[in-house]
């Protein structure tokens, strides 16, 4: 049973024309051997982009690819005929299956653009390659709202049945209990939160993982938005 917090500061980043990435486990040439995977999460990505910049046409395989706009207008398109620009409030679900191509522009009119991005691994490998987008608004005072999931109703479904990524906006001073997950990944986009539990505090761009620790009470320093990915082991 753990509860431990991982701040911005500490997230390696990478940097390209246009881009800055911060990691919050192993990824490209960041590699930590203790820090590699946490549940089915392989991937959890804080991505800014300058208008124009982004990720040219690239492959993947055999990942659940999990797309959350903070900021800005985030353009998709895919080998699969798939285009979309996302918007703040918009979740995208790419599930590479077999294999696909994509690219992810921010868009030149919508100044910069910052969304989250995570890696699931999924139940089977293979497979047909699909993609779903959904509007999301989860308003403050509403509770958690499943942004995709292979556990339960969501608002896209996941290729990984033990697997749900959660999304809250609270005022300051709300309170709210964690989903009840064997493992959790609160990262706080925005804002900051109390775990009074753990005598514990986070700010914007950190992370608690907790581990068996499920339902524990967080309070809102200030207008905060959290995305938690919870996993049944």
């Amino acid at each position: 049973m753990t509860v431990s917090r991982h701040p911005a500061g500490a997230r390696p980043s990478t940097s390209a024309a246009g881009r800055v990435t911060r990691h919050s486990l192993s990824f490209g040439p960041y590699y930590d051997p203790d820090n590699v995977v946490f549940g089915g999460l392989m991937a959890h990505n804080d991505d800014l982009l300058e208008p124009g910049a982004g990720y040219p046409d690239h492959p993947h395989a055999d990942v659940e690819i999990v797309t959350w706009v903070l900021a800005g207008v985030l353009a998709h398109r895919d080998s699969g005929g798939g285009a979309a620009d996302l918007t703040p409030g918009t979740v995208q679900v790419q599930s590479a299956g077999a294999g696909i191509r994509h690219s992810e522009v921010a868009d030149r009119s919508a100044g910069p653009t910052r969304f989250v991005q995570a890696w699931v691994r999924p139940d089977e490998p293979g497979g047909q390659p699909r993609r779903g987008v959904a509007p999301v608004d989860p308003a403050p005072g509403s509770g958690w709202v499943p942004l995709a999931s292979g556990a339960r109703p969501a608002a896209l479904g996941l290729g990984a049945a033990g697997a749900t990524l959660w999304a809250a906006r609270l005022a300051a001073g709300e309170e709210a209990a964690l989903p009840v997950e064997a493992r959790q990944h609160v990262f706080v986009a925005s804002g900051g939160l109390i775990l009074p539990a753990a005598s514990m505090s986070a700010g914007p761009g950190d992370a608690v993982r907790l581990t068996d620790e499920p339902g524990h009470l967080v309070v809102a320093t200030s207008a905060t938005e959290l995305l938690v990915w919870g996993f049944a082991r």
